[in-house]
């Protein structure tokens, strides 16, 4: 049976852990696809209200599939829905280009905030994942604060200054690239701090 499960894997089908991890790709990067794909044909009106729903529809899946909703996926699909709704209600597509901003900007106020107070919000939401000395978790904590105030400003500039279809491509094709690049470029810092098992 053993032999039989690797001749799979090495005959290019993917294990369960990449199998789990292109799900959630996929369940996180879907709504941006609709969004893009949608706001091409459609416009911006049709491109927020289908958003909300395939946001709605991603939440409901990732509950399903791995028995739980992450904090910030979370956080940012009820911004959707907010801003989302006053686009389409109001049809002003000024609220949906603000939700990266302050949606962005709360993060980076939140991880200053736990700083300041002495506490690494990181360290409560994925104490579970990585296991890092306080100073790590510092550290981490601050980049994480710097890149989302960073976003936040990005998003200020592209939305005021280009086209909406523009800002859509920006908002699909850059802001999720340079958060996977960035995240990546913190696997040293994660290494270097690593706390001992004990």
């Amino acid at each position: 049976m053993a032999d039989e499960a690797a001749s799979k894997t090495e005959a290019g089908e993917p294990t369960p852990d990449l199998r789990g991890q292109l799900l959630k790709l996929i369940v996180e990067v879907g709504p941006l696809a609709v969004f893009f794909l949608v706001n091409a044909r459609a416009g911006i009106y049709w491109g927020t209200g289908l958003f909300m729903g395939a946001t709605v529809i991603s939440l409901i899946a990732s509950r399903i599939l791995f028995g739980r909703i992450p904090p910030m996926p979370l956080i940012t699909g009820a911004f959707v829905l907010v801003f989302g709704g006053l686009t389409v209600w109001l049809q002003d597509d000024h609220f949906i280009k603000l939700k990266p901003t302050i949606v962005n900007g709360l993060f980076a106020a939140a991880l200053f905030g736990g700083l300041l107070a002495g506490h690494s919000l990181l360290k409560i939401v994925f104490g579970e994942v990585f296991r890092l000395t306080e100073e790590g978790w510092r550290k981490l904590t601050f980049r994480w604060a710097c890149f989302f105030t960073c976003l936040a400003l990005l998003n200020e500039i592209v939305w005021r200054t280009v086209s909406t279809d523009t800002w859509v491509s920006f908002k699909v094709f850059a802001i999720m690239p340079l958060t996977m690049i960035f995240a990546v470029a913190q696997l040293g810092l994660l290494k270097a701090h690593e706390a001992p098992s004990n």
